[in-house]
């Protein structure tokens, strides 16, 4: 297959695993809140009818969440990827993470 038709795949596969994850992490989250709070999430917490206790509790903890939900779904989706097409994605070949090729930082 061309890299523009897999990089087409990828897109569209990295694409439904965040949003999936992101759908599952918010649920959650939701369900945690009214949990812990006994209340519903702020549905605006840029609304002055909220405290700002709970307005920046509920952005921290939802926007954290969903982040590390959405990034965990990326890389399960990248492993899936690879294991059916015998590479990463075009995107992550390169991401600068590798020890031996780092530069030394100068003062």
């Amino acid at each position: 297959m061309a890299s523009g038709g897999s990089s087409k795949i990828w897109s569209v596969f990295s694409l439904a695993a965040a949003i999936g994850a992101a759908t599952v992490a918010k649920k959650t989250l939701n369900t945690s809140w009214k949990a812990a709070t006994g209340k519903n999430p702020p549905a605006n917490p840029a609304d002055p009818d909220v405290e700002i206790w709970e307005a920046v509790a509920w952005a921290a903890a939802s926007g954290t969440f969903i982040q590390i939900a959405r990034m965990l779904a990326a890389r399960k989706a990248a492993h899936y990827y690879a294991k059916s097409t015998g590479h990463l994605p075009a995107e992550l070949q390169k991401d600068g993470q590798d020890a031996s090729q780092a530069s030394t930082p100068t003062s």
